[in-house]
């Protein structure tokens, strides 16, 4: 990000897991495929290239390794709280390429009610749905409005 760019917790967020391979990894992960093997099976990354994002995830916080195995040693990847909290997101990923993908969806998440998963944001507040146009945005930035730089 150059020192001209917004500040923005989008892109923070995009310089930890934006990566197609970091992602990924977190959905295997979600999906309960915690071993190297099994993440890099389903994920199609190549060994280097995983090994690389699941170490800049643990660096920042969003898995932690656990040994399950000493010899060898081997590892399980498991989410922290931070890891958790991406569910949301690939969700609403999810919910966003069934709508706008032309391929049938691969996999439909099913809430325990029954009923398929409709990922909605709402205010935690009043509960009502958030919406671009019920957004009000305050910057924050110094220097910086809506329109960009001061």
């Amino acid at each position: 990000m150059s020192s001209t760019a917004r500040p923005c917790s989008i892109a923070g967020a995009l310089q930890i897991v934006g990566e197609r391979w970091a992602l990924l990894a977190v959905r295997e992960i979600m999906f309960g495929n915690r071993r190297f093997d099994e993440i890099a099976r389903n994920t199609g990354a190549s060994r280097d290239i995983l090994t690389a994002r699941l170490r800049s995830l643990e660096t920042a916080g969003i898995l932690e390794r656990r040994r399950y195995h000493d010899r060898p040693a081997r590892y399980e990847y498991h989410l922290t709280e931070a890891g958790r909290d991406l569910a949301p997101v690939l969700h609403a990923l999810r919910d966003w390429g069934d709508h706008w993908l032309p391929d049938p969806p691969p996999v439909t998440a099913h809430h325990t009610c029954g009923h398929p998963l409709d990922p909605l944001t709402v205010c935690r507040h009043c509960g009502a749905e958030a919406t671009p146009e019920t957004l009000r945005l305050t910057v924050n930035a110094p220097g910086w409005t809506l329109k960009g730089p001061e």
